[in-house]
């Protein structure tokens, strides 16, 4: 497979073309949307536009597979890059290039998306191709995030996922959709000005010649900032990534969000875009602020607030009668763990809060399309509504039963390696917020368990749940691939930990030193290229 890839010139081609095969099926699909002029021919159109949405991100997943082979895990440089001029007068560049943890994020990616074609397959009947269009424009904007090596870029990338994702809130969302769809934009838009401010900041300070340069390689090798500058610059990045994260108290948004939107917008949410934050901190805030970062009163307030969030996101989703909302709430206390890892700042820790990032966007992500399927049926997601209704769907019964003992993380399932990881990464440097924090691994299986409990195994006493049909050919398939990846990594996970160790040990590293050099200068640190060595 190596030599076929490199026969093709594979890496010279693979990160613009799949920004760009997901836009060409968008224009596809609104051209589309002009030809039918009437009813039969619209039905007719909308078969054909799902049919097209899912051949375009199937495909998208096929050349992004090539990567898993292509990917070189010994060299710690930048894979499958390239570099040209965009806007040569303000400094920008056209400047992709992935690693390790880039690898993965991007393979979640295009993983989920044409799944997310199948679980709309039914339940989306109004304005069908704009909705699968929505859909392929916020797949480019993701991958852009993931790739982006120069700043202005990864700002443009990270602001036009956010229009996609309003659109697919506001009009394809239940009751509350406007409220909801206008909250995320709001929320999620302002921090990332800062942010913005931020980049104009850096990219001018570290120019030359009147022009700016906006180039990571270049900004995370740039001398030093002043003390003060630097902390205002990395609290305008933490606002950014906390409120994407989100980081308890900053999540405000996500509840409405996830109930509000379609299934797929849910799973795309849970799935991928929670993610961005994340990715955010380990590409950007700490590389770029390692004193910052890594100063102990800003690390030890950050990991504070990621356990409230780990045990504030269990207890809250324990009481809410709303499954929808309970997994939302659960994607707090998940990505609590997630920050723990990150700020804790050891090799284990920070593999295992990517392995996190994997496995909450496998679990959750498969747990909101079951919730979708369900509701199609049953147009209800009140945990009271259903009971005993495993001995009528048992198959539903059988793949929610598995998909939520992945999500507490059960030993065997994928849940599990990340948490594990976690745990013991961080308790050498914070053993009592990390114990603290194991505490939510507890709480996750109370609220889960319960919940199957009463959704599954309570007795079937509501005439209303007495016909509900099981899911269909379709629905089997949709959840076949989730189901393989949630025993593969909890078996077997080593392939993918491999491939992200490199650069967890390269992060690691350049953070440490980061941050001792500015401890000896007095001030927050030159930081040491994520890709090869200090300048």
């Amino acid at each position: 497979m190596e030599a076929f890839l490199q026969s093709i010139g594979y890496d010279s081609w693979v990160l613009p073309a799949l920004l760009i095969i997901p836009l060409v099926g968008a224009i596809i699909l609104l051209g589309l949307s002009q030809t039918a002029d009437s009813d039969a021919e619209l039905s007719g159109s909308n078969a054909r536009a799902r049919v097209i949405a899912f051949v375009v991100l199937l495909i998208e997943f096929i050349v992004s597979a090539g990567l898993w082979w292509s990917f070189n895990p010994a060299n710690t440089g930048w894979h499958a890059a390239i570099d040209s001029q965009w806007i040569p007068m303000w400094g920008i560049r056209f400047t992709l290039g992935i690693d390790g943890i880039a690898l993965m994020m991007i393979l979640l990616t295009t993983f989920i998306m044409p799944l997310t074609v199948l679980g709309s397959w039914t339940s989306i009947k109004k304005k069908v191709h704009a909705y699968f269009a929505m859909m392929m424009i916020l797949t480019s904007g993701m991958l852009g995030v993931f790739m982006a090596r120069d700043l202005f870029l990864f700002y443009v990338m990270w602001e036009v996922m956010l229009v996609p994702m309003y659109f697919i809130i506001g009009i394809w969302g239940g009751e509350r959709r406007l409220y909801a769809s206008i909250k995320f934009f709001i929320y999620t838009m302002l921090p990332s000005l800062l942010m913005l401010v931020a980049i104009l900041y850096l990219g001018i300070h570290a120019g030359s010649g009147g022009t700016p340069n906006f180039s990571y390689d270049n900004l995370v090798s740039h001398p030093t900032l002043a003390p003060r500058v630097a902390l205002w610059l990395f609290g305008a990045f933490f606002a950014a990534f906390a409120v994407k994260v989100p980081m308890f108290p900053f999540h405000t948004w996500l509840p409405d969000a996830h109930v509000e939107a379609p299934t797929a917008g849910s799973v795309i949410l849970a799935g991928i875009m929670l993610k961005m934050g994340t990715f955010g901190f380990l590409r950007f805030a700490l590389p770029l602020f390692p004193g910052t970062a890594m100063n102990p009163t800003v690390r030890a307030v950050i990991v504070t607030l990621a356990v409230i969030g780990i045990i504030y996101g269990a207890l809250v989703a324990m009481v809410q009668p709303d499954f929808k909302k309970l997994v939302a709430y659960s994607s707090v206390s998940h990505l609590g763990f997630v920050m723990l890892g990150i700020f804790a700042l050891t090799l284990q820790s920070v593999q295992g809060a990517l392995m996190i990032m994997i496995n909450h966007g496998i679990s959750t992500g498969a747990l909101f399309l079951l919730i979708g399927m369900i509701y199609e049926r049953r147009h209800s997601r009140a945990i009271e509504s259903y009971g005993g209704i495993a001995r009528v769907v048992p198959v539903f019964a059988a793949l929610l039963t598995l998909v939520s003992l992945s999500s507490i993380g059960l030993p065997g399932t994928n849940g599990f390696v990340g948490e594990f990881l976690v745990l013991v990464g961080a308790f050498k440097p914070y053993p009592v917020f990390t114990t603290i924090a194991a505490t939510g691994v507890i709480f996750a299986a109370v609220y889960l368990l319960w919940a199957i409990q009463r959704i599954l195994f309570n007795p079937l006493d509501k005439k209303e749940n007495e016909h509900i049909p099981d899911l269909n050919w379709r629905e089997i398939g949709l959840m076949v691939p989730f189901i393989i990846v949630i025993i593969w990594l909890g078996v077997y996970p080593a392939p993918v930990l491999r491939r992200m160790e490199p650069s967890a040990q390269k992060l690691v590293t350049t953070v440490t030193q980061g941050a001792q050099l500015g401890a000896q200068a007095g001030a927050p640190a030159v930081a040491v290229s994520v890709t090869g060595a200090a300048r």
